[in-house]
Parts: C-alpha cells; sequence; structure tokens
C-alpha cells in the first residue's frame, strides 16, 4: 500500500506541477512578445523622430543645402546628371491659347502622354475623358506632349499630331524633349500653362494615361474640398531617397545628401486648387529641380511651408489592383494605377455596369 499512496502523491504533485509550469511558460512568452513589442516601437518612433528632424533641417535655406539653390556651378558632374534644365524659357508649340477662359471649367485634367501614344490618348477620350459636365460642374481635359525623340519618322510624327490636335482641340505641346529625365519640365510647363491659362477655374489634376479616373467619385470629393493652398492624392510621408543605382528613383547622395524626401504626393494623379501653380512656378527658382517630379513638387511645396492634405478616406489613389475586387470596387475609388492604358477600356466598361447596377 505505501507504493500506492507514493505513487497517488507523486500523481498529485504532477497535476500540481503541471499547470504551473504551462503558466511560467506562458509568462515567458508574454514577457518576450512584449519586449520585442517595445524594441519595435522604439525603433518606429526613432526612426520618425529622426525622419522628422531631417525634413525640417532640409527645409532650412542654407548656403551649403544644394536642393535650395537653383544653381548649378556647385554641382558635380556625377550630380548634375539627375537634376533638369528648369526653369527655362520653354515655349508653346501647340496650344489652345482660349479654351479653358471660354469654358471656365471647375476642374481640368492634364495628363502628360508622350507624341506617339495617340491609342492611349483615343482610350482616354473615350472613357473618363469624355466626361465633360459631372454632378453640374464642367469638366476640362488637355494633354501635354512634348517633342518626340525620334530621329525616324519625326516630321512624319509631328503632322499626325498637328492633325489630331486640329481634330480634338486637347493637345498642349511644348519644345521641350519628351522623355521620363524630363517629366519634372513637363510638369513645371503644366504649371505655367495653368496658370496663365485657367484663371477662373477652382482645381486641376496631373493624371498620368494608365490610369482609371473616377470623375464623379472626383468631382464629388472637391465639391466640399478646400478651395486654396490644397493638394491631395495618395501622399507619400518620409519616403526613402532610393540609394539602389539599378533603380529609376535612384538619387545620390552627391545629389539629395538627405535620407528621406519631405511629403510629396505620388505622380499617379494628384488634385490641386488653382492658387497653387503660379506659387509652385515661383518657388521653382529657389528650389533644384530634380529629375523625379513628384518628389520636386513635394520639394517646392515644402519650400512654400505648404502641407499637403491627405483624402477623405483611405483608398481613394491607388498605386495597383488589389488582387480582390468587390463588386462596387470601381466607383468607390478615384484613381488606379493600371497594367497599361490598354486595360483602361475593359475597367470602363466593368465601371459602367457597376454605375448602372445602383453602386
Amino acid at each position: 500500500m505505501p507504493w500506492i499512496l507514493k505513487m497517488q502523491r507523486s500523481s498529485v504533485s504532477t497535476c500540481v506541477r503541471i499547470p504551473w509550469t504551462r503558466a511560467r511558460q506562458w509568462l515567458h512568452f508574454l514577457i518576450l512578445f512584449l519586449v520585442i513589442v517595445l524594441m519595435f516601437t522604439a525603433y518606429k518612433f526613432k526612426t520618425t523622430i529622426k525622419c522628422f528632424i531631417i525634413l525640417e533641417t532640409s527645409l532650412l535655406p542654407s548656403p551649403s543645402n544644394n536642393i535650395m539653390t537653383s544653381s548649378f556651378d556647385d554641382l558635380s558632374d556625377s550630380a548634375s546628371q539627375f537634376f533638369v534644365a528648369y526653369p527655362h524659357h520653354y515655349s508653346f508649340i501647340l496650344d489652345e491659347p482660349n479654351r479653358c477662359r471660354q469654358e471656365s471649367p471647375f476642374l481640368v485634367l492634364m495628363i502628360p502622354v508622350a507624341p506617339h501614344e495617340r491609342e492611349a490618348r483615343d482610350r482616354i477620350r473615350n472613357t473618363w475623358g469624355n466626361q465633360t459636365t459631372v454632378l453640374g460642374q464642367v469638366v476640362s481635359h488637355y494633354f501635354l506632349l512634348g517633342l518626340s525623340r525620334e530621329d525616324d519618322g519625326k516630321e512624319k510624327l509631328q503632322e499626325q499630331v498637328l492633325q489630331e490636335s486640329q481634330i480634338h482641340q486637347d493637345i498642349i505641346q511644348s519644345n521641350f524633349l519628351d522623355s521620363y529625365n524630363n517629366l519634372t519640365i513637363k510638369t513645371m510647363v503644366m504649371f505655367e500653362w495653368l496658370s496663365s491659362h485657367c484663371p477662373t477655374t477652382s482645381y486641376a489634376m496631373k493624371v498620368d494615361s494608365d490610369i482609371f479616373l473616377n470623375v464623379h467619385k472626383l468631382t464629388d470629393m472637391l465639391l466640399t474640398a478646400p478651395r486654396h493652398l490644397y493638394m491631395t492624392g495618395l501622399v507619400i510621408r518620409c519616403g526613402v531617397v532610393v540609394q539602389d543605382e539599378s533603380s529609376k528613383w535612384y538619387l545620390p547622395g552627391s545629389a539629395f545628401p538627405e535620407g528621406y524626401y519631405p511629403p510629396y504626393v505620388m505622380g499617379l494623379g494628384y488634385v490641386f486648387s488653382m492658387d497653387l501653380p503660379q506659387k509652385i512656378v515661383e518657388a521653382s527658382l529657389h528650389v533644384k529641380a530634380v529629375y523625379i517630379e513628384d518628389v520636386y513638387v513635394g520639394l517646392c511645396m515644402s519650400y512654400l511651408g505648404i502641407e499637403l492634405t491627405d483624402p477623405p478616406h483611405a483608398g481613394l489613389f491607388r498605386a495597383m489592383i488589389p488582387y480582390f475586387t468587390y463588386n462596387c470596387y470601381w466607383t468607390s475609388v478615384i484613381a488606379v494605377i493600371l497594367q497599361d492604358s490598354q486595360q483602361l477600356s475593359d475597367v470602363w466598361r466593368v465601371y459602367q455596369t457597376q454605375v448602372q447596377s445602383g453602386c
């Protein structure tokens, strides 16, 4: 019998120890988890503070800050290739000098596109570009072009663009070379044109040609938006300066010494009140024009001390189509990057179906 009692005591002891052992294990896991969370929070807080300090100090005009001066004399040859020739006197080859004043639109859509991309322009004209009156507001669109860099067939292409302009009266063309590295020039020429041609317009939007644009949703948002010092879109805060030389967004420390950019709105499409174009043009006299156009607009806004505005809610501006889209997805967004402009026609048909279904 003693051995039975001994086993019973051992069993009882084991039953008592097991819960306490498990409790200690869970306690250890909980402590470890809390330590990890605290370390991560401290790291994020430290990174945020560091970014804030960098951004604040980078905006202070000083002789040593290359970004805040328009002179190129202090740039090395390796750094100068990341800046573009702006400010500069660019002229308009094709223009619509009176249309914006005559129409007096509530909203102007400016679409940068290369001269040879006729199909992209036609797709936009047949989809969101054909909406000229939305919620009782006049909406206009213009395509912004530079000069073709193709030597062969250049004259023929220019003749085709001229004929297209005469038919549709929606093409603005300037005499800079149309290339990816000159997108900043194209954007600044856009601001120049808007400031001098659309004095009674309330808002404008720069929107890429490979974008689905919900003009109805956009107009609805703008009806209650601020009328002054307003710019919104997909706002990037504390964007890291890319140091990978293989990236098309690469910017070396010799050209931009800070580790983070000031806040900027992603170039897929950003909306702004019409008091900003002239202010941004004036700021460009003091801020060197880097070739990354949306970053440069952010630099000018930071120089002016004007804060960017987040959209009313997240998800209105998207950098890609989500893997799964719900039934009313396309009526709930404003701007989404597509795979290419060819996808626009298909997406537009889905959007119209959703509108007709009551989305």
